[in-house]
């Protein structure tokens, strides 16, 4: 099964979408374009809501990922920053089904993959808390071996 560190370090797809969020975020809200989907299928307030909560998910995701204190801490950060991306892209999937339909297959597929994606990577991160739980519960230190 690997060791701890083995578990929760290859994430290099992970990394690379939590580095891209927020600058897609900036982009969207500085440079007032957005995909016509999002304009037609989200009120106002939503797509506001939409876009600073792409660049609040990669902050904090890679917050988490990086975390220099407890490892608990810094999978509990990752934790809520993948739920919510995964929130985030399937929101973004939703509203391009509902303008687009059919055309939108393919932008539909690889945003879809994102959310299955953070939505794996959150299950992930739970079952390596129950364990780093289960762990402390027995007296070990699973985290002196585990530089974070």
């Amino acid at each position: 099964m690997g060791g701890f560190r083995d578990r929760t370090s290859n994430r290099a797809y992970e990394f690379a979408v939590l580095a891209v969020a927020p600058v897609c975020g900036v982009l969207l809200a500085a440079g007032d374009i957005r995909p016509h989907s999002v304009e037609v299928a989200m009120p106002e307030a939503m797509r506001i809501c939409w876009e600073f909560g792409l660049v609040a998910v990669g902050v904090a995701g890679l917050l988490g990922m990086f975390w220099p204190g407890q490892l608990g801490t810094g999978l509990g950060i990752e934790l809520a920053a993948v739920l919510m991306l995964g929130a985030i892209a399937a929101m973004y999937v939703v509203s391009v089904l509902v303008v687009a339909g059919a055309q939108g297959v393919v932008a539909v597929s690889f945003v879809g993959a994102v959310t299955v994606g953070s939505w794996l990577r959150a299950a992930e991160i739970a079952r390596s808390l129950r364990w780093l739980v289960r762990m402390h519960q027995a007296g070990a230190d699973p985290c002196r071996r585990v530089q974070t």
